[in-house]
């Protein structure tokens, strides 16, 4: 059986350790700040976390694109030339245009080398969530499955990921279109919180609203309670800049929750460009999403 190798993206924002850990690689993308293209580094190679957020909250307007087409291009002919298979997990196809453009790429390659096998998986989540499927698909090679097998599997669970999240402000949605004006203003006046999860199509989608942030924690650490299984070993927390907030959320989730691990993170530059500093979301192997969001 072959060897293959696993990709995600800038959007699956695993820490260095994490991939080293479990021999994960990422195809990257960039983002644009007044004219300077930047690769979004998920190691925060040309911006630390506080500066590329500080430029937000200097109203700065970052613009992100897809995944970078020559690298992908080099990253999977380099997997191929060495006699293995790839297994790609890509950002939500709602979110980014970077599954179409990678399954375009992978047809030419494997028509151009016989034999060779590119599995590219819309994940149909981004951030830890997209980050969780690819551990899940490192366990998977780890235990001896093969690349075909482990694309089954991860196709099959990854509508179990779950996301319960919200906004530190949401100017900043408004900023990159999330929401009409008027909603961002009135939402912020009165500490009103969307609760935003993952839909079944893989939009970022507000399925209610809290007001204050302590209720806007305990809710989130209920629907994350209700939306468990046995598979939820691993509580996945990731925030954009606020450590504070993102301790005060695990904290009342693990007061109604047990897990076996907590993992601990950063919203990248690539979703963190939309959703802002002050963004918190959680995220667990459950319960299939049902929800399909409507605008």
């Amino acid at each position: 059986m072959k060897d293959f190798v696993i990709f995600g993206d800038s959007t699956c924002d695993l820490d260095l350790a994490t991939r080293q850990e479990w021999g994960i690689d990422y195809i990257p993308m960039s983002y644009l700040v007044d004219e300077a293209e930047y690769t979004a580094s998920l190691d925060w190679e040309f911006h630390s976390v506080k500066e590329y957020y500080d430029l937000m909250r200097n109203g700065k307007r970052i613009y992100t694109s897809q995944i970078i087409a020559n690298v992908c291009r080099e990253k999977f002919l380099s997997a191929i030339e060495s006699g293995k298979d790839i297994v790609y997990i890509t950002c939500s196809s709602a979110l980014s245009s970077s599954y179409q453009s990678a399954c375009v790429w992978a047809r030419e390659l494997e028509e151009a080398h016989p034999g060779a096998k590119i599995y590219c998986i819309d994940s149909l989540i981004s951030v830890l969530g997209q980050g969780l499927l690819l551990v899940e698909a490192a366990r998977q090679r780890k235990a001896g499955k093969s690349a075909a097998e482990t694309a089954a599997y991860i196709e099959n669970i990854r509508l179990n990921v779950n996301m319960f999240g919200y906004t530190g402000s949401l100017e900043y949605l408004r900023r990159a279109g999330r929401v009409k004006a008027s909603s961002a203003f009135f939402g912020n006046l009165f500490g009103v919180k969307p609760i935003l999860i993952s839909d079944r199509q893989g939009n970022n989608y507000a399925l209610k609203k809290v007001k204050g942030i302590v209720n806007t924690r305990n809710t989130v650490a209920q629907m994350l309670r209700e939306a468990m299984t046995e598979a939820s070993d691993t509580l996945y927390i990731a925030h954009a800049d606020c450590p504070e907030e993102a301790e005060a959320l695990k904290t009342v989730i693990l007061s109604q929750c047990s897990f076996e691990k907590v993992h601990m993170g950063v919203v990248g530059p690539i979703v963190g460009a939309s959703v802002g500093p002050g963004t918190v979301a959680a995220f667990i192997l459950g319960k299939e999403v049902t929800v399909e969001g409507n605008d």
